[in-house]
């Protein structure tokens, strides 16, 4: 995968982040993910972290190589994620045992049939979630991948590649490079 557009939008003060976008999207750089995990993985957090530009970067370097339903699952994951992880951040966060025995009400069919294996679309949920800094979250999809086989390196893997996304993403923002790129376009 050629990841030299990708970097050039990467300022010289993040240098770390363009060594470490190259690491954690070669099949070397992620043990324990399968190359579609790597790359939904990869989409679902450039969903999360929001920079416009570094989503089309993304967009055009993983949608190719992935099939519909794996792109509308990353993209899927990013969405519900959204709303859960503050939902149950929120729960965890307060502290008051009376939000916990309270039913969520809160729709997530896409759960129960995400239109891929449950075990990428949880993989990709976990990594939305250690974005967005929900514990809860982040423990109950560990808990669900690993029992389905994914190894403590795999998902290490998928957090790796969610930090680093997010990282470039806030690279980004730190200079108006996204702004910039977005009024170029």
């Amino acid at each position: 995968m050629d990841l030299s557009r990708l970097k050039s939008l990467i300022p010289e003060h993040a240098k770390d982040l363009k060594l470490n976008v190259s690491a954690v999207l070669s099949p070397e750089g992620a043990p324990g993910l399968a190359e579609h995990q790597t790359l939904a993985t990869a989409l679902a957090s450039a969903v999360a972290a929001r920079n416009p530009t570094l989503l089309r970067e993304i967009e055009s370097l993983v949608v190719p190589k992935l099939d519909a339903t794996q792109v509308t699952a990353a993209r899927a994951a990013a969405a519900i994620m959204g709303m859960n992880n503050v939902y149950y951040r929120f729960v965890h966060l307060v502290g008051n045992p009376d939000y916990t025995t309270l039913p969520a009400k809160l729709r997530m069919n896409v759960m129960g049939n995400p239109g891929v294996d449950k075990t990428d679309f949880e993989l990709y949920c976990l990594a939305v979630s250690a974005i967005n800094g929900c514990g809860t979250c982040v423990a109950a999809h560990d808990k669900v991948v690993r029992k389905a086989g994914i190894t403590a390196e795999g998902v290490q893997s998928a957090v790796r590649i969610a930090a680093v996304i997010h990282g470039a993403a806030v690279a980004l923002e730190s200079t108006g490079a996204s702004t910039a790129a977005l009024q170029a376009a």
